[in-house]
Formats: C-alpha cells, structure tokens, sequence
C-alpha cells in the first residue's frame, strides 16, 4: 500500500498576495500564520510545521480571552466549557481555535472560511461563523460575520490573537494605543470590570513611546477613533523606520495588549506583542458585560486589518 503522507498540524494553507502583500490562513482555526506586508513580517506568527503556539493568529469565537471555571448561565441554559487553561481553572479562547473550517472561496488576493458550532455542553446553540481575508494595496482586511442559525437567542463574543512584530526588541520599539482606560480582571469574575483613566500611568501609550520594559496583560478600552470609525495601534522601529498597523472598527470596543513574558520560550521573549481586537472583556459570559446577543436568524458583523506604516 501506498505510504501516508502526512498534512501540516494546521492543515490546509491558504496563500494569499496582493503585490509584495502575502499572507497564510490555516484551515484549523482559520488562523492567520503569516503575514508579510510589503515584504516585510508584519506578525510573529508560527512555522508550518507547528500548531499555533500562544494562541498565534487564532480566532477566539464565541468569547475571547478566559471565561472562569467554563461556567455561564444565559437564556436559561447553564453551560460548561472545557477547562483548557486548567492550572487557572479558566476556559480561555472560545471554541472553534482548534476546528477544521470549510473553504467558502478563495482567489490570488482572499480566502474565505466558515464554521458551524453546533449545541454541545459548552455552548447551547448554534451559530455559523464566516471570517475572510482579503489583502489589498494598503494591507490586509479581515471581516468576520456571525449568524444565529438556533432557534433561540445566542450569547457571542469575538476576538484575534495576532503578535505584532518587526524582527527586534519591543523594548526599543515605539507603541502607540489609542485607549484612554484599561480594565484590570475584578476579583469577582461575575461583575463588571472597572474602566481605570490611564493618564499618568505607565499605561498611557496615546503618545507613541518607547515599550521599554513594561509588561502587558491588559485589556484597554474608551478607543480615540478617527474619523472612519477606526481605532489604530502602531508598533514602530526608530532604528529602521518601519512600523505596522492595527485597525479595528466600531464592532470591536476592546483591545487586549499581551507581552506574554512568562508564557514565551526564552528565544521569543520580547520580539513580539500580541494586540488582540475583542468585542467584550474577558469573562463576559459570566458578568454580561457586552455580551452580544443574536435572536434567531441575526447575523452580526466586524472588520478589523494590518498596514504598514
């Protein structure tokens, strides 16, 4: 018999261009592995012969970030979700991260995947995800629709775990993040988290300044947005002059900012920040707290992209 060859962990990759643009999607988690924007990495993102490490490029549906103990009530249903950050007790990430998804189309410049997640112990209704990725002359859109498909009212949340790098230090490198509070996690993770005002603290990056060695595992909020509706993250390198952006639109009123410093093998320490664009805190499930829900047949959608510059 003919010898078994094996796929990649993350299955089949999709490789998409748009002049010296490139990037990779994954067929498990439809995950964004690489992204290249004028031929230049844009993320820190993962080899094709791993499966996504730190949660690299991986779409968090339907609650980013940890929900505590997987326990959430909603709509009369209480549910539990598997413990997969168990030496916290957290659920953390959603639940399709690790799932095959389904080839909708896919030309030179985009790919388009979908997923069902169907009623299970974890989540009691079911919802169709659809996330494309096109990339464009000014870089890279991703539009992420949501749609009700159960016959009751649905809980969902949104967020992506892209690592923002341009091959150095962060600690020499400049961050600007357009958020006027962040939000620590309450002690009791049923309440609303507070928003705290950032001015004069060490997490006021509105101006754009040097990370230095400050440390992220914050999630900011009160985006200043322009005049398109859009929030926008810049990581710059003053040595080279490079730099590379992160947009989000009004669908998303959260930014999770994670260095991941304990988490991180030694040689990947510091070269790379995670910017993750949510749509509510982390354990909302459980406070409520910007939860959106979707009655039967209402779909919801969000964009969010890369450029250089």
């Amino acid at each position: 018999m003919p010898r078994q060859t094996s796929s990649p962990p993350s299955g089949h990759q999709y490789r998409i261009t748009h002049g010296d643009h490139e990037a990779v999607v994954t067929q498990v988690g439809a995950s964004l592995r690489e992204c290249a924007l004028g031929g230049l990495p844009a993320i820190d993102g993962y080899d094709v012969t791993e499966r996504a490490p730190d949660g690299r490029g991986q779409v968090l549906a339907p609650f980013p970030n940890r929900l505590a103990g997987g326990r959430y009530t909603f709509g009369g249903h209480t549910c539990q979700v598997a413990l997969d950050e168990p030496e916290t007790a957290n659920a953390i990430h959603g639940m399709v991260r690790w799932l095959d998804w389904t080839e909708v189309s896919s030309t030179e410049h985009d790919v388009v995947l979908s997923c069902t997640l169907r009623p299970q112990p974890g989540y009691a209704w079911e919802l169709s995800l659809q996330v494309g990725y096109h990339l464009e002359a000014d870089g890279l859109t991703v539009v992420t629709a949501a749609t009700n498909t159960g016959a009751e009212p649905a809980p969902f949340g949104l967020g992506f775990h892209p690592y923002l790098g341009l091959g150095a230090s962060i600690e020499g490198l400049e961050l600007l993040v357009p958020a006027g509070s962040h939000c620590p996690v309450p002690a009791d993770r049923d309440e609303a988290p507070t928003h705290v005002d950032v001015t004069g603290t060490s997490l006021d990056f509105r101006a754009a300044r040097a990370v230095g060695p400050v440390v992220f595992d914050t999630v900011f909020a009160d985006l200043e947005r322009d005049g398109d509706g859009r929030a926008q993250v810049r990581l710059a390198d003053p040595a080279s002059g490079r730099a590379v952006r992160l947009w989000v639109d009004e669908a998303f009123p959260y930014l999770m900012v994670y260095s991941a410093d304990g988490v991180l093998p030694a040689e990947r320490r510091r070269q790379s920040v995670a910017v993750e664009p949510m749509t509510c805190p982390p354990h909302a499930f459980r406070s409520g707290v910007d939860v959106v829900t979707l009655a039967p047949g209402e779909s919801w959608s969000g964009a969010w992209g890369l450029a250089a510059g």
